[in-house]
């Protein structure tokens, strides 16, 4: 009788229908974790853009507050005048010691540049604006001295300007609003009378 080595047997690797399964899942689980990954992203997104527009109202209003008050500022005996540039508003020299209106130069909050748009007014500052062409996101409940952000649609269009100045020399090209739709002034002894 003959004797053979005996081979060895291999064995094959049964599949399992609960491997399958589990593939399946695990697939199913990745891909729900990156569609909430990308609403997490895009809440976030939306979020920091929230964010850079109230800090976009605080400095731009902080912008106009210091051009009001170097405006009112101005030494006994001199006329009133608005800033030729912003720096101004850090050293106000009219005064034997210099006075500071503004706590720092803001930087745009949106386009994260320290350059700002300039309203001018007889080639002096009468406000500021963005220069980003973004759409925002707030569109309405502004304050009353804002009203007209309403609806706007990019930042360039968000301008923080001092009416107080002479009203009739305030009605400069803003950008992004023609001549019809210029910002109303706030102030109710503003009413025109008609020409007799």
């Amino acid at each position: 009788m003959i004797h053979s080595k005996p081979s060895k047997v291999r064995r094959a690797v049964r599949w399992r229908p609960d491997h399958g399964f589990m593939l399946l899942a695990l697939l199913i689980g990745l891909a729900l974790a990156g569609i909430v990954l990308m609403g997490v992203v895009d809440i976030w997104t939306v979020q920091r853009q929230r964010d850079r527009e109230q800090d976009l109202l605080f400095s731009g209003d902080q912008y106009r507050q210091a051009i009001q008050r170097y405006y009112y500022a101005a030494p006994p005996g001199t006329p009133r005048v608005l800033p030729a540039k912003l720096a101004d508003l850090l050293e106000d020299d009219r005064y034997p010691m210099p006075v500071r209106h503004l706590r720092r130069l803001y930087p745009d909050p949106v386009t994260g540049q320290p350059e700002w748009g300039v309203v001018r007014v007889d080639d002096r500052i009468a406000g500021v604006y963005s220069l980003s062409d973004k759409p925002p996101v707030k569109q309405v409940g502004f304050p009353l001295v804002y009203r007209s952000f309403t609806e706007r649609a990019q930042y360039r269009e968000w301008v923080f300007m001092f009416l107080g100045a002479s009203r009739s020399a305030l009605k400069p090209a803003v950008p992004g609003i023609s001549g019809s739709e210029q910002r109303p002034d706030p102030s109710p002894r503003s009413n025109p009378r008609p020409p007799p």
